[in-house]
């Protein structure tokens, strides 16, 4: 083999050798595309994974009161209130109100607890009448508030269909269902909540004392 060959073999080889790390480089580029493809497809996933989860979360425990307007008899009409999550609430305050006025008829104060997935109802028929005055035949809505997890929720106004004649009710039926589910009631000042705990080993009240309004209402099961 003569001189040239061999130099030329080696320059090959040098160059072979040079070009070598280069090529390392490339290689690696590109495992370093197909490794972030990759993890960015499993961060996709994992955060469809999540939000699927979050979304079947709230949909369990966020709060979502379902109200319906019955009717018992002809003087008498039933309200139910359907706790469809799992999260208990304590419900507050019910509101009544025919769609012509902006501002609430009837305001029934409570303070009965719903656990999640039962029903509470109590009969309103005198509110309900009251609402209506004698003759009425049109809608009229309910709606309800609640604390649930420390901060108090308003439910949208359940519509009914409600025919009155010389007081006393003809039909009662559910038109129409909210668009929006419940929502958190803002309050601009301090809270102030009632103490819902009392101590039995207190003196007990006066019975000849005059109860207040919010009392008045004994709640049904």
């Amino acid at each position: 083999m003569s001189v040239a060959s061999i130099n030329s073999f080696h320059t090959s080889i040098s160059t072979l050798v040079t070009y070598i790390p280069l090529i390392a480089t490339v290689v690696t580029c590109l495992f370093s595309v197909i490794l972030a493809r990759a993890t960015l497809r499993y961060v996709e996933a994992t955060d469809k994974g999540l939000a699927l989860a979050r979304e079947e979360f709230e949909r369990e425990w966020t709060p979502d009161l379902h109200i319906k307007l019955e009717r018992v008899s002809a003087t008498e009409a039933r309200v139910i209130v359907t706790n469809l999550a799992k999260s208990s609430v304590l419900l507050q305050l019910l509101q009544l109100r025919k769609l012509s006025h902006a501002v609430p008829f009837e305001r029934c104060r409570l303070n009965d607890p719903l656990v999640g997935g039962m029903t509470w109802s109590q009969e309103m028929g005198k509110r309900i009448l009251a609402c209506t005055e004698k003759d009425f035949e049109g809608p009229i809505a309910a709606s309800m508030t609640f604390y649930a997890a420390g901060r108090m929720f308003r439910t949208d106004w359940f519509r009914s269909h409600i025919h009155v004649r010389d007081g006393r009710i003809l039909a009662l039926e559910a038109s129409t269902m909210p668009a929006r589910r419940v929502r958190v009631v803002e309050r601009k000042g301090p809270e102030r909540r009632r103490e819902f705990v009392q101590d039995l080993a207190a003196s007990p009240p006066d019975k000849n004392a005059s109860k207040p309004e919010e009392q008045f209402f004994v709640t049904g099961a």
